[in-house]
């Protein structure tokens, strides 16, 4: 077999120049984007990249998962073995089979077993877009059995059958070893066939396994296949925190606040876009979307992609993109202000997408601009503005009253000397009249402990999440400011709350305004008394069935999962049942993101999904262990009918344990 090399080379050359153009092309426009530091911390980043890029950590939590793991590695052994076929046609004389002999056949029948397992993973990958697709792998604009979705598997499946037919007409024509089991096959088929004709027949497949390579190459990078290439640099450039705060602003004369534009996104936000596989995961699990709302975050991702390509030249030309980022109506290319403020900050969209994009994030920075910038927001939350910036909580209640909930209590003022923790009582406990009896239950616990604690009363200020998760950045960063100052005057340490939301807040955001203090939530506490023997329960609490309900902000963005489970089975007597979806997996409550001061104006509402879950499982009680929770479960049992089942706090459970039997 002769290669026509005069053709061949030009065509190489040709095929990598445009290559190499398209991903200049592509990965330029990532500049455009503002500065982020994503290098610090080099080990650590190493190890996540590690994880999920090169163990495929999960994709492979997905029964499918395993098939396309498969596949990229497949993909990178193969790459070797591409390597020596494409400088072989420059170079006949450079070969593998330079090297020694056991080491030459040895890969031979490594990469011969492997285009067998790559052939075997394109049919089943076929198959499933053709016959058995899920739902989360199409979308507007394609369905999953779009055209470049089909012509890749075909590609792949063309080049590993283009290697075996190759090969074995080479075994055929004694031109090598047979050390290739599956292509020594395809050779005792073409046995009967006659000298010109292999030779035929090799190099047909040699242009063939050649020009498919080639275009391969180039539609990568122009296609949602670009995340081959940036997926691996993804994982490592990724946040090494979870997702459970948000960058901090400055506020100072001439800046410019949030993200209406693509340019204003980090570089880092352009990178995630560019690397989207729009497998569909995101979408999959994000409540707003399961319940019929217009958002979907897999769309706002490949929107800043479609919008950056759009606008980039005129970006680079320095001249404004005439796409809009966001708008009213949403188009391709551009996020409707009704999805991003669908958003309920859950995070399971971080939580589940393999190649670590960062989509939440995004929309919060989007809202940041629309309320910071055009002052354009949902008309309800004109009153939680006005009542969280003039009298520091949601509804507008005075300040002075704060300290009511507590009044069978007696004075509890905190202090450095003779208290050992800040109740952090937050709003919703101060204010809201089911989660004042939370209050109550977590402070007769403590005392039952013999904790010293005290509060701020009329002087605690509500923490912000829900106005930074909203965009409101300015208020948020006035509220940070004033706790902090107040924190450190006086002298506080140890914090336990009882709401994950001031939880997480006080524990994470506030690291960024120089506070350092241990954040407790009331469910970590009162299991450490338990189990170090400060808390007796003298009796089961009779709940009946119960069902634990795991909160966004204490589960999925703090890894808090175990400790209210332990202390409903120390108060009970028997471990919760679990919901469908539970733990890492848990389905918001839809209260998050400031979605608690918002009304549900399409699809179903999400606290109702819930709650239709909890009920498959036939519970006497459905426990939770935060106030937004609280309140989101007990209006879904209303909106059912089915108030029988009782919501109770974590908390409560573990009061009604300590009260003597009558």
């Amino acid at each position: 077999m002769s290669i026509n090399q005069t053709i061949y080379i030009p065509l190489f050359a040709v095929s990598v120049l445009f290559f190499c153009y398209s991903c200049y092309q592509r990965l330029q426009l990532i500049s455009l984007g503002t500065s982020e530091n994503r290098t610090d911390r080099a080990g650590a980043r190493f190890a996540k990249m590690l994880t999920y890029a090169f163990a495929q950590k999960r994709v492979v939590q997905r029964p499918f998962g395993l098939n396309h793991s498969l596949l990229f590695w497949a993909f990178l052994l193969l790459a070797l073995a591409n390597g020596e076929f494409l400088l072989e046609g420059l170079f006949p004389s450079v070969s593998l089979a330079l090297l020694p002999t056991p080491l030459h056949y040895g890969l031979a029948y490594v990469f011969d077993a492997v285009s067998l397992l790559t052939l075997a993973c394109v049919t089943i990958a076929f198959a499933r877009r053709l016959f058995f697709a899920p739902d989360y792998l199409g979308n507007e604009y394609s369905s999953p059995r779009s055209g470049e979705a089909l012509l890749i598997l075909g590609m792949i499946a063309s080049l590993m059958i283009a290697f075996f037919m190759l090969h074995g007409a080479q075994i055929a024509l004694g031109e090598a070893a047979a050390s290739r089991p599956i292509s020594a096959l395809f050779g005792k088929v073409f046995a009967s066939l006659s000298v010109a004709s292999l030779e035929s027949v090799a190099l047909a497949s040699w242009w063939v396994h050649a020009v498919v390579l080639l275009v391969f190459m180039n539609v990568l990078p122009r296609s949602k296949h670009m995340h081959i290439l940036t997926a691996i640099p993804n994982t490592y450039l990724c946040s090494l925190e979870q997702p459970n705060t948000q960058l901090r602003e400055i506020f100072e004369k001439g800046q410019r606040f949030g993200v209406g534009a693509v340019e204003h996104f980090s570089w880092k936000d352009l990178l995630d876009s560019l690397t989207c596989t729009e497998c569909g995961r995101c979408q999959d699990v994000c409540p707003a979307h399961i319940t019929g709302k217009p958002l979907n975050p897999r769309r706002i991702v490949h929107d800043i992609k479609v919008n950056l390509m759009a606008n980039g030249p005129t970006l680079k030309d320095g001249f404004s993109g005439e796409l809009p980022m966001i708008a009213e109506e949403q188009g391709e290319g551009t996020s409707s202000e009704e999805a991003l403020w669908s958003c309920t900050t859950c995070g399971a969209c971080v939580n589940v997408c393999p190649v670590l994009i960062e989509q939440m994030p995004k929309i919060v920075k989007m809202r940041r601009h629309l309320v910071q910038e055009r002052a354009e927001f949902p008309e309800e939350l004109l009153t939680f503005f006005e009542n969280a910036e003039q009298r520091s909580n949601p509804w507008g209640m005075a300040p002075a009253d704060r300290g009511k909930w507590s009044s069978l209590l007696g004075e509890r003022p905190f202090s450095v000397d003779k208290t050992e923790y800040l109740f952090f009582v937050g709003c919703a406990g101060a204010f809201d009249t089911r989660a004042k009896q939370v209050s109550v239950a977590v402070a007769t616990i403590m005392d039952q402990a013999g904790i010293t604690w005290g509060m701020f009363g009329k002087e605690e200020v509500c923490c912000g999440d829900s106005l930074r998760r909203l965009g409101n950045e300015y208020v948020f960063d006035k509220m940070a400011k004033a706790n902090v100052e107040m924190f450190i005057e006086k002298g506080v340490s140890k914090i336990v709350t009882a709401c994950p939301h001031c939880f997480s807040t006080l524990k994470n955001d506030y690291r960024q305004y120089g506070l350092e203090l241990e954040v407790i939530h009331h469910t970590e506490l009162i299991e450490k008394l338990i189990q170090d023997g400060k808390l007796k329960l003298p009796r089961n609490a009779e709940l009946g069935k119960t069902i634990f309900h795991d909160s966004c902000y204490l589960g999925r963005h703090n890894d808090t999962y175990n400790a209210p489970r332990n202390v409903i089975k120390a108060a009970t007597g028997n471990a919760p049942a679990e919901f469908g979806r539970s733990r890492e997996n848990g389905f918001c409550c839809g209260a998050g993101g400031g979605r608690m001061w918002m009304e549900e104006l399409t699809g179903e509402r999400i606290n109702r999904n819930r709650v239709s879950e909890a009920l498959e499982q036939k519970p006497d009680t459905l426990c939770v262990s935060c106030p937004y929770c609280m309140t989101m479960m007990e209006d879904g049992l209303k909106d059912l009918g089915n108030e029988q089942v009782q919501v109770k706090d974590v908390a409560e459970v573990v009061a009604e344990a300590l009260m003597p039997k009558q």
